[in-house]
């Protein structure tokens, strides 16, 4: 068996051209495209590349964004000034603060941060109001990653509706919001963890597996029931050559990138799973690019809310 690829850039396309008419509608009522504000905090190599995937999409999008970057020797309280300030400016439907920040700020300044940006911005969906309306099935902001993975469902034509989903990873940005989400669409749902007892066995229960645990190529075969669809929200660097010649030992391609570049990427599923799953996301490719189509969706929603 050889696995169905699910192309998430494609769907992430198709949402991205479906935005346009609706982008041409908030412009004509309010005089301006819909906004988003981007704050970043120092310089984190990885997160100035998505800031800069994110920045090229909403630009090519036709929609209004402005990156705000801030020194990595600032201070908590300057990053909250900065999102207060976004909050009272009514040049921005959306706040976008990119994690993570930096360590110095303290192990709650994501949260603070989160806690400051108002409701009606908070297009991460992160906030503790925007969690509590996605809990209780209300209308709001969904997290990027996880509302993409529906799309990615749904668009795919994969029933969602009586099948057994499972869920590796608890967090609150992915894996509880993906819960939920995949609940709502009445899915049994099965939450683990890193203190699941027996994992596999539960994993290989699944028809729906998503795997969002930051840890390389952890996924194998032996996790999967045949014909399983398989998401795969990971995406990990790979530097050392021993860990890509195991990972890659049946894929020469990617070794071949490795000795290329000095690097691959892999997700958090073995990519010898694509032989047994049914359908599986590809790294990159896969779950990626969704992420950032729906934080433009999520923005322009939040300007149409804004110009009724």
């Amino acid at each position: 068996m050889t696995a169905r690829i699910l192309d998430g850039k494609a769907v992430a396309a198709d949402i991205r051209s479906e935005l346009a008419a609706r982008v041409a509608a908030v412009k004509e009522k309010l005089g301006r495209p819909p906004a988003l504000a981007i704050v970043l905090v120092g310089d984190d190599p990885a997160s100035q590349v998505y800031v800069r995937n994110k920045l090229k999409t909403a630009e090519d999008a036709g929609m209004g964004v402005h990156l705000e970057a801030i020194s990595g020797s600032a201070s908590l309280a300057d990053v909250l000034a900065v999102v207060r300030r976004f909050n009272d400016d009514d040049a921005y439907d959306g706040i976008l603060v990119q994690s993570p920040l930096p360590k110095t700020m303290g192990a709650t300044a994501e949260q603070q941060v989160f806690d400051t940006i108002h409701p009606d911005k908070d297009v991460d969906g992160f906030s503790p109001i925007s969690a509590g309306r996605l809990v209780q099935n209300r209308d709001g902001f969904a997290p990027c990653t996880p509302a993409g993975v529906i799309e990615l469902l749904d668009r795919s034509e994969i029933p969602i509706t009586g099948q057994h989903a499972v869920v590796i990873g608890r967090s609150d940005i992915v894996g509880k919001p993906m819960a939920t989400l995949l609940l709502h669409r009445s899915a049994t749902v099965t939450i683990c963890h890193s203190k699941t007892r027996e994992l596999p066995s539960m994993t290989r229960q699944a028809d729906i597996l998503v795997a969002a645990i930051g840890r390389p190529a952890f996924v194998t075969p032996a996790f999967v029931k045949p014909g399983a669809v398989v998401i795969d929200v990971g995406i990990n660097s790979v530097t050392k050559a021993e860990d890509a010649r195991r990972i890659f030992e049946s894929h020469p391609d990617r070794i071949a990138t490795f000795e290329r570049r000095g690097s691959v990427l892999v997700g958090d599923v073995h990519p010898d799973v694509a032989e047994v799953a049914g359908a599986i996301t590809p790294v990159p490719g896969g779950v990626g690019p969704l992420t950032i189509a729906m934080l433009m969706a999520n923005t322009v929603k939040a300007a149409e809310l804004r110009s009724r």
